[in-house]
């Protein structure tokens, strides 16, 4: 009856679980960026944006968005007819007062002659003087008006400031514009500039040089940086301090005005960090499972209630709930329970 009962020590040791061997990682501390993400835009220090210098309808337009142009080149012309009326009018006067200054010489100079021999006045001498120079005097400013209307025909016809790429064109052959009408836009492919609103509660912590990141949807950084301007005055509205970084756009993948999430790096401390795999959550609290030491060299798995920080590429930072030097088990956690007895391999 003895030997049947199964009451003895041996039996007890018998029934105990066998250990689970287990995959470990040890918890180093590795350097955590200080960061925070903000929605911020680009801009392009050089893109132009194309308005006529006068009014009047579109005629012709030259280019095609997309196209590239040199600069210099017409894009389109607005009616020059009536400003070419304006010049002709103007050359005609300029024409008519050309004779008159040239009679005015002839009789300044016949006069001259006269009063030499002394057949007329240094009143008359005195008074061909005097018309030559009023003649000539308006001869000079219809001369210059003739400038300024021919530069003003100029105008008529728009051309690119600079090479580079154009823009949307929103006009179209009979549109009346003004100069207030945007025509299209020219954009020289090359840097960005990245405008981030910081909120006012961190701008003491901005200063120059600061590495800043541009982040696609997937959270993989696509551009790095840095803070090459810091607002002086903080936006009313928004309560924000504005800052820039120059983004070098070398494969084309950025545009002029797009929104992109900005990460602003604010320096660097050590933290353990966990694999995300490793990590289980229940009821919002993270967990997850150590191997801990004990007496003869056994080992107990123990779930550990985690404070996580930041994603570090395939990695939690954990804050608070473990270690360096812990062993974190990465293997099978979904079979563990608190206490099972482990057999750590790394």
């Amino acid at each position: 009856m003895t030997a049947c009962s199964g009451n003895g020590p041996q039996s007890a040791h018998a029934q105990a679980p066998p250990a689970m061997p287990v995959k470990v990682e040890i918890a180093r501390p590795v350097p955590v960026n200080d960061a925070s993400e903000y929605v911020a835009t680009l801009k392009s220090r050089d893109s132009a944006v194309i308005m006529p210098q006068v009014e009047g309808q579109v005629v012709q337009i030259f280019v095609h968005s997309g196209d590239r142009v040199p600069a210099g080149s017409a894009l389109m012309e607005i009616d020059p007819l009536k400003q070419q009326a304006t010049v002709k009018s103007q050359e005609s006067s300029k024409a008519a007062q050309l004779a008159n200054l040239t009679w005015a010489q002839q009789q300044y100079e016949r006069t001259q002659g006269l009063y030499a021999a002394g057949v007329v006045s240094k009143q008359d001498l005195d008074q061909s003087k005097a018309t030559l120079d009023a003649a000539q005097a308006q001869m000079e400013s219809l001369d210059a008006q003739v400038r300024e209307q021919q530069v003003q025909l100029r105008y008529y016809k728009v051309t690119a400031p600079r090479s580079g790429v154009v823009g949307d064109i929103p006009v179209r052959v009979g549109d009346r514009v003004t100069t207030s009408t945007q025509l299209t836009t020219v954009d020289q492919p090359g840097s960005l500039e990245v405008y981030v609103y910081v909120p006012v509660d961190r701008s003491g912590e901005l200063k120059m040089d600061l590495p800043v990141d541009l982040l696609d949807s997937s959270g993989n950084v696509t551009a790095k940086s840095r803070i090459t301007f810091i607002s002086p005055q903080v936006d009313n509205t928004t309560q924000t301090v504005l800052v820039k970084a120059r983004i070098a756009n070398q494969n084309d993948s950025l545009r002029q005005s797009q929104f992109v999430r900005a990460r602003v790096i604010w320096g660097t401390h050590q933290s353990p960090v966990v694999p995300i795999l490793a990590v289980s959550r229940l009821a919002g609290q993270y967990f997850a499972f150590v191997a801990e030491p004990q007496k003869g060299g056994t080992y107990l798995a123990r779930q550990r209630a985690l404070t996580i920080g930041q994603t570090v590429g395939n990695d939690y930072e954990v804050l608070q709930g473990l270690k360096s030097g812990d062993k974190v088990i990465v293997s099978g956690t979904q079979f563990l329970v608190d206490g099972v007895p482990v057999i750590p391999q790394s």
